[in-house]
């Protein structure tokens, strides 16, 4: 349909005075017109980068993702816990957090762990860390519910979960900047669990994934200023909290307990570094930090009192992998 997204492009770029945001009905049918494919591609181009200018509000958010929830098809399980992860990671080391997300189901929360991850360097790699941890990336969504009604833990490509959506995060390729697509995705949720861990690289994004998720009804969310913007907590730094506790606002902190300053990359980069320290044949201090700091905010957010002393006693527990 020729000109069909043009209504709302004007909305965004009538210029100063006469512009505004998009309510969320006019977001949530604007992003299905896209999603369609009855937009021309400049137009889409044009939405994206009109909204990123002026900063994206909840109610766009909101609206967006309730268009993406309907182009994913019932996903026939309902996790404990959603775990997007959706960093670039050019600068980040190893992703420490699949280890948490691993305690967690360990605990006897299923996990679902979501994304797509451009741009990242060997070592920064999710889906190559997946296999050595027996993380099962799913080839289709009916594949979700027998992995994780076996492992209690998987993970779902985005490009598994919609290739539409898929398509559209990929824009960034052409456009060169990142658009609200990488925080819709983040807010996305797409088996409906009651709670979700999400990171984010700027922290003013931290309010607007809570206020995304408050409209759209989510009952608990953690959002923190996380290592490449994943859900992974640094444990040197009193890091702040954001999101909700049965359905409304709420900020807490997580304290610092590692006395060294580092950056989360600087833990070590060793090949196969991951299921080196799950199994015991790597001693790094930090990383296990890492490890422990995450599943502990993880563990709190799905109501567990002490979630650094459950993390420990988890990790002191834990079963080897391969061996």
């Amino acid at each position: 349909m020729s000109g069909a997204l043009a209504p709302y492009v004007a909305i965004l770029g009538r210029g100063p005075g006469r512009s505004r945001s998009l309510t969320m009905d006019e977001a949530h049918a604007a992003l299905s017109i896209v999603l369609s494919g009855e937009a021309e591609p400049e137009a889409v181009g044009a939405l994206l980068m009109l909204m990123r200018m002026k900063g994206e509000t909840a109610e766009e958010i909101a609206g967006f993702v309730r268009a993406a929830r309907s182009v994913i098809p019932l996903i026939d399980v309902k996790p404990d816990l959603d775990w997007p992860s959706y960093a670039a990671g050019r600068t980040r080391g190893h992703p420490w957090f699949l280890l948490s997300a691993k305690l967690v189901a360990q605990a006897g929360y299923s996990v679902l762990l979501h994304g797509w991850n451009s741009h990242q360097n060997p070592i920064a790699s999710v889906r190559a860390a997946l296999p050595d941890l027996g993380i099962a990336s799913a080839a289709s969504l009916d594949e979700v519910a027998q992995i994780m009604s076996r492992d209690d833990i998987a993970y779902l490509p985005l490009e598994v979960a919609s290739s539409p959506l898929f398509r559209l995060l990929r824009l960034r390729e052409v456009l060169g900047l990142r658009s609200c697509i990488n925080t819709v995705l983040r807010v996305l949720n797409p088996a409906k669990a009651a709670a979700s861990v999400q990171g984010v690289f700027h922290p003013p994004y931290r309010l607007l994934q809570a206020d995304a998720g408050a409209i759209l009804g989510q009952q608990t969310l953690t959002v923190l200023k996380g290592g490449g913007g994943e859900f992974e907590r640094h444990p040197g730094k009193d890091v702040a909290l954001f999101g909700l506790r049965q359905g409304t606002p709420w900020e807490g902190s997580a304290k610092g307990f590692w006395d060294e300053t580092r950056r989360l990359a600087e833990a070590t980069t060793a090949e196969g570094a991951p299921i080196a320290l799950w199994n015991g044949a790597l001693e790094d201090p930090f990383a296990e930090a890492i490890v422990l700091a995450t599943a502990a905010t993880a563990l709190e957010s799905l109501g567990e009192a002490d979630g650094m002393a459950l993390a420990t006693t988890l990790w002191q527990t834990r079963s080897p992998i391969g061996t």
